[in-house]
């Protein structure tokens, strides 16, 4: 945390602000669907002087909080990008780590009395295959255990990546017409939605995509679906990303003019 932000902190101006941040976004309309991109957890650690995955350590714990902030404010659909195909390339030590604390977090949410009580659905999306068995049983076991709710949906993006969704939803529909279930000319947009991964969600569209670290790109993240996303970029790193940040971005999604075109 800057000095600047410690000053700030002490002098509880954060505190007003924040409230007056509440008062103002909860006048407007609250995004039902915001995804996030996680970004920042490695960079973060290291200037810190941990090693590099206990940033994500850190950002694991972060995502508790995003979820408590969301419930508050009345957000029913989150996203959250998370492991993409291309980090596998990263070191097999920090693949490791990462994994057992996947494992760990998934745990842990079977138990939450906090995900039973708000009715939370939690779905792992992407090429969960290419996940060690172990992992894979293990968040099987955490969409089994929450799959009956409807209240609010938590997407988690693990081995995904946007081209490889396209891919995917592609090749059963490919699958389906061979088949003869499904005809040529009645493949349309409304069809490739349906064969997405955010198939079943009330809402597969992001209102509002959000990107920590200060990274301004949108790194594979559901291409398809991101197609009038409102994009804000953060510079924070996701371990500090505070309720304020979150408040902000919702503030900037509300001052927007959405045309979708029009």
């Amino acid at each position: 945390m800057s000095l600047l932000r410690r000053t700030l902190n002490l002098l509880g101006i954060y505190k007003i602000y924040e409230k007056w941040l509440y008062d103002n976004i909860k006048k407007g309309e609250i995004p039902s669907h915001i995804a996030l991109i996680l970004d920042g957890n490695r960079r973060w650690a290291i200037e810190k002087g941990y090693v590099p995955w206990e940033g994500h350590r850190f950002g694991a714990e972060k995502v508790d909080e995003l979820l408590n902030w969301c419930l508050e404010l009345g957000v029913k659909i989150v996203t959250l990008y998370v492991f993409s195909t291309e980090n596998f390339k990263r070191p097999e030590k920090e693949l490791s780590e990462l994994f057992k604390l996947l494992e760990e977090k998934a745990q842990q949410y079977i138990k939450d009395s906090r995900i039973h009580k708000n009715r939370v659905k939690i779905k792992v999306i992407g090429r969960k295959n290419m996940l060690p068995e172990h992992l894979n049983d293990i968040l099987q076991k955490l969409e089994e255990a929450t799959m009956n709710y409807d209240n609010f949906f938590v997407n988690i993006a693990i081995a995904y990546g946007g081209r490889a969704e396209i891919v995917d939803a592609t090749k059963n529909i490919a699958q389906k017409v061979l088949r003869g279930v499904l005809r040529l000319e009645d493949i349309d947009e409304k069809i490739i939605e349906k064969h997405l991964y955010t198939a079943d969600l009330p809402k597969n569209e992001p209102d509002l995509i959000i990107r920590t670290s200060g990274e301004e790109r949108i790194s594979n993240f559901l291409l398809w679906q991101c197609a009038y996303s409102e994009l804000v970029f953060l510079d924070v790193y996701w371990p500090e990303f505070r309720k304020i940040d979150l408040m902000r971005a919702i503030r900037i999604y509300q001052k927007r003019k959405r045309r979708f075109g029009a």
